[in-house]
């Protein structure tokens, strides 16, 4: 019969007591936790306050009635939104804005999206040189450029033509366009590409099966901004449209303040006709615009 003495086995380790359970991730204290309720909401609602103040002055010019001083727009009238949409042509400012913007978008977008691959994939001797430049052409204004402009669409025969708004504002929205789209290839790895090539698809094939739906995020944030500037942006029409029918909300907006005289029940009309096509616009691409930036601004 074996037996075995019970003294030569060695003691069990000592289980550590943890003096205090462990935090969940997202539970640790941070320094905005202890700071007074009132620092952070007494900020932010004067913000706030600061920021709702000039729409409410807009919402009250553009409903009230003509020659009202009442600081509350009741009754409400929509006798200026009539007034410039049929008698100042604000829906035709209103149809060529939207072309000029759609067609930037789209126009933009393409190209850009050509040259963001050709960065991120390719390298060639003056790479550096050619993004260098395309950081530099940020820092020109477009009012430096508009005579050599003029010219170039007065010998196109493209005054007075929506085409040359087009035009100028696809070309000074691609050089940070194709910036943010090569960051956003980036991220992509390229051994995605790699596989698509193995399984017998091409370049292109790969690129528009493979890459193309994962960068929805970045292409809804660069094409949301070319059309945002597009449909803001004054110069360009000014210089390049002088009939009526081919101007721009910019231009129309600027139409209704004269020498002598402002009609801001109208201009506060026109203002809000022309600021809420960009409000639903950014109404439903909100979550894709935080994701693209997301996407862009970190390295994967």
């Amino acid at each position: 019969m074996i037996t075995k003495d019970i003294d030569t086995v060695a003691p069990a380790a000592p289980v550590p007591v943890a003096d205090e359970p462990p935090q969940r991730p997202g539970k640790r204290k941070r320094a905005w936790d202890e700071a007074p309720r009132w620092q952070i909401y007494v900020p932010l609602g004067i913000y706030l306050l600061f920021t709702l103040i000039p729409f409410y002055w807009i919402l009250l010019f553009a409903l009230r009635k003509p020659g009202s001083t009442s600081l509350v727009p009741w009754p409400m009238t929509f006798e200026h939104f009539e007034k410039v949409w049929n008698e100042r042509s604000f829906g035709t400012y209103f149809e060529n804005s939207v072309y000029v913007g759609v067609a930037t978008l789209f126009m933009t977008t393409l190209v850009a999206l050509a040259g963001g691959y050709a960065l991120a994939r390719f390298d060639f001797k003056i790479k550096r040189a050619f993004m260098l430049a395309l950081l530099c052409s940020q820092f020109v204004p477009g009012a430096l450029l508009l005579v050599p402009l003029f010219q170039i669409f007065a010998e196109l025969q493209m005054i007075n033509s929506l085409g040359s708004v087009i035009i100028a504002e696809t070309v000074f929205q691609l050089p940070l366009s194709m910036i943010l789209i090569s960051g956003f290839i980036r991220n992509v790895p390229y051994s995605l590409e790699e596989a698509a090539w193995v399984d017998g698809c091409n370049r292109f094939t790969g690129f528009r099966v493979v890459v193309l739906p994962l960068l929805r995020p970045g292409l809804i944030a660069v094409g949301s901004f070319a059309f945002v500037h597009s449909w803001n942006h004054f110069l360009f029409a000014l210089m390049f449209l002088s009939n009526q029918d081919k101007q721009t909300i910019p231009v129309g907006l600027n139409s209704l303040m004269s020498a002598d005289s402002v009609d801001l029940g109208a201009l506060a009309a026109g203002g809000i006709i022309a600021a809420v096509p960009v409000v639903i616009v950014f109404a439903f691409i909100q979550k894709w615009l935080i994701t693209g930036f997301s996407a862009g601004a970190v390295k994967g």
